[in-house]
């Protein structure tokens, strides 16, 4: 049985698109285009996430998804799958490179900063506030560090470090 923890957020089904079971997936991501050639989606049914597999799709107006999934074929069976929330597992989220990194990629890094040295390690991303932080545990001290794009200096995934430069005094502030 696939996970949520184990898939990533790909949209929403918001729509019938004809009396022959289709319908539109609002797609939540900025590139539209990577996820045009699917073969299958998994929709969060009452708490199950179950595959359905796609006959075909097409791309329409920027984010808005046409998919005629197999054994869908009425309205009624469109109808029932309405307004779920679709999912794909995490291994197909496209690679990102360079200082571009998903939130879940990056838990167990260590943060190394240019003045104080290695900070710790990252445990959590807060992003309940307006700017997500970096929850890096230190010999059992939190310290937070906004995900500024100035402040992070390189994503090395080979190694597991994020090298940051952070404003002087930011770090020993938490650790005072």
């Amino acid at each position: 049985m696939m996970q949520k923890e184990d898939c990533f957020y790909l949209g929403k089904i918001v729509k019938k698109h004809s009396f022959k079971g289709e319908v539109v997936i609002k797609l939540d991501t900025d590139e539209p285009d990577l996820y045009e050639n699917l073969e299958s989606v998994f929709v969060d049914l009452g708490n199950n996430l179950v595959p359905f597999f796609i006959e075909k799709s097409s791309l329409s107006k920027g984010t808005m998804f046409r998919v005629k999934f197999e054994d869908v074929d009425t309205e009624a069976d469109a109808e029932a799958i309405l307004r779920s929330e679709v999912y794909l597992p995490l291994d197909l989220l496209p690679k990102l490179s360079g200082n571009k990194f998903y939130y879940h990629e990056v838990i167990g890094f260590t943060v190394v900063d240019d003045n104080f040295g290695e900070v710790g390690t990252i445990v959590s991303i807060n992003d309940a506030s307006a700017q997500p932080l970096f929850e890096v545990n230190r010999e059992d001290k939190e310290i937070f560090i906004p995900m500024i794009d100035d402040f992070i200096k390189k994503v090395d995934r080979e190694n597991q470090v994020i090298e940051v430069n952070t404003p002087e005094g930011l770090i020993e502030l938490y650790l005072g």
